[in-house]
């Protein structure tokens, strides 16, 4: 027995009695047990049970045996695999909920022990492969805690790492230390009190508190935490009435029949059932979420279904000519609605109003600012036709109304003789003709509430070509990253593209972002004025 080299004892291994020692009639086996410290203070140490048999009697009942101990361990191992692995798939579409992600590790570094777990129960190994799975043990434990702080919304702070780094290390130094029979009783109750008060402590209590809060998933949680909390404080009551002689017999008949619990012919334990209800829980939460996030996804579709109807309303169905102009005007949305707006508006003087601009963000947030910019722009074309004091009256109206957004913009009047006064609000400048006409800087929409925006004049004579777009355009980009870039923008207006051709250019490069593009070309005397609009096309909901 010197050197003495522990090795694992719960392999049932079959060996054949040699043919000569058969011949003989008799057959003597002699066993030597090492106790370790921890089988000295118990108070029935030590012992195996060997059985005689037939080969193939003895290699069916260790078969049977096994099946019987550990199908529910097996079925829980597998059950929670396949969890987290669906948990894993919910985190890739929704990575706001980590708890998701440490379901998966905590079951997948879980199921990693099972290989070794099994080969121990056909073959004796070195204590000291115990190590490997200690460490996979650990890794495990340390996700299920974060999972549990996780569904609570609760910081894992500092403090509360270092405790649960304490609690894992002595769990993993019991685990070995019992496993190598280097530790005695008190120490291995010793090192697993930090782990039993987070598990069976703190976490509980935890659970209960947000329970009571309101919180339905922790107390669906609860109910495995509460069973594997039972059973650790069974087992720790039996270890330390067990060290008394008096309640030694007691403990030792308890014990038995703890470990005789059965399903039909399969072997249960308290920790079986902790394992299939942990499963179970999860199960359960996931199928909860999903119910309400469908529900809510149902809602949130019906909802841009309405704003989406309510946009088609905003958005022209046809625009008119304005005499001595061609106009081309055409609107993308990115999604199901847009952030962008444009309105031409004929005034009494003759002359035309035009206003075109682009929201912060995309969706429903978005298209709900849209209705509300072109509500006032109806209201402040009535009073003024100067494209500076109609940015001006905008930008007080929607300072504080855009829940911290913002809205570039620029708008135009357009004279009949050709005269075109423009004013932007940190839009994107136009093109007349193949290159930019250069405005003054100036904040967008919202953000000031005292912004003054200055105007830029100038004549249109005949052939000439003005492009007004949003930033829609230049920002398409393809499966490179390449951005449209301002030379292409450059090139695309030099070839006088209408606004559909222009949108559709953007389009299949990459599109990104809503894009709006409206062009006017002054006609010569003589030619008739003719206006086309490319409808939106809305993506479906």
């Amino acid at each position: 027995m010197a050197p003495f080299k522990s090795y694992t004892s719960s392999a049932r291994v079959q060996v054949q009695i040699p043919d000569t020692q058969v011949a003989t009639g008799t057959v003597l086996l002699a066993e030597r047990v090492h106790l370790s410290t921890l089988d000295w203070d118990l108070f029935y140490p030590g012992g195996t049970s060997p059985r005689l048999g037939q080969e193939n009697a003895l290699r069916e009942h260790i078969w049977l045996k096994t099946i019987e101990q550990n199908l529910f361990n097996w079925i829980n191992q597998f059950a929670g695999l396949g969890l987290g692995f669906v948990a894993l798939a919910l985190f890739a579409s929704q990575r706001r909920h980590p708890e998701y992600l440490w379901i998966f590790l905590a079951s997948f570094f879980s199921a990693l022990q099972m290989p070794l777990y099994v080969y121990e129960l056909f073959h004796y190994v070195p204590s000291t492969w115990q190590s490997v799975n200690a460490f996979l043990s650990m890794l495990s434990i340390v996700f299920l805690f974060l999972m549990y702080f996780a569904f609570l919304r609760i910081p894992f702070g500092r403090g509360m790492q270092a405790f649960t780094a304490v609690a894992v290390l002595s769990y993993a130094f019991g685990s070995i230390g019992i496993d190598n029979g280097t530790l005695g009783l008190v120490g291995a109750d010793l090192a697993i009190v930090p782990f039993v008060l987070l598990l069976a402590g703190v976490i509980p209590v935890l659970l209960i508190i947000h329970f009571r809060r309101g919180n339905r998933e922790a107390g669906i949680l609860l109910i495995p935490v509460i069973l594997y909390s039972f059973d650790l404080y069974i087992q720790i009551s039996l270890g330390l009435f067990g060290r008394v002689p008096a309640f030694a017999p007691a403990v030792n008949r308890a014990s038995n029949v703890l470990q005789s619990l059965y399903a039909g012919p399969f072997h249960l334990q308290l920790g079986d059932i902790g394992d299939l209800l942990y499963v179970l829980t999860l199960a359960i939460i996931i199928v909860l979420r999903s119910t309400r996030i469908s529900r809510q996804q149902a809602e949130l579709e019906s909802e841009i279904a309405a704003a989406r109807e309510v946009q088609q309303v905003l958005v022209p169905e046809t625009i008119s000519a304005l005499p001595g102009f061609t106009l081309t005007s055409a609107y993308r949305p990115a999604q199901e609605v847009g952030g962008d707006f444009f309105r031409i508006i004929p005034l009494e003087s003759g002359s035309t109003l035009v206003v075109l601009g682009d929201v912060s963000g995309k969706g429903l947030k978005a298209a709900m600012a849209v209705s509300l910019i072109v509500g006032a722009i109806r209201t402040v074309a009535e009073t003024t036709s100067s494209p500076s004091e109609i940015l001006a009256c905008l930008n007080r109206r929607l300072y504080g109304r855009l829940n911290g957004g913002f809205s570039t913009a620029i708008a135009m009047r357009l004279d009949t003789d050709g005269a075109c006064t423009l004013a932007s609000a940190g839009h994107p400048e136009p093109f007349l003709n193949d290159h930019e006409i250069e405005m003054p800087g100036a904040l967008p929409l919202g953000v000031e509430p005292a912004v003054s925006y200055a105007e830029h004049s100038f004549m249109l004579g005949a052939t000439d070509r003005l492009a007004l777009y949003t930033d829609g355009l230049l920002e398409a980009s393809n499966t490179s990253g390449e951005l449209f870039s301002f030379d292409r923008l450059k090139t695309l207006f030099a070839a006088k593209p209408s606004a559909a051709q222009a949108t559709e250019a953007a389009v299949d490069f990459g599109q990104e972002d809503d894009i709006t593009v409206l062009t006017l070309t002054r006609l010569a005397i003589g030619e008739e004025s003719t206006a086309i609009y490319t409808a939106p096309t809305f993506a479906p909901a």
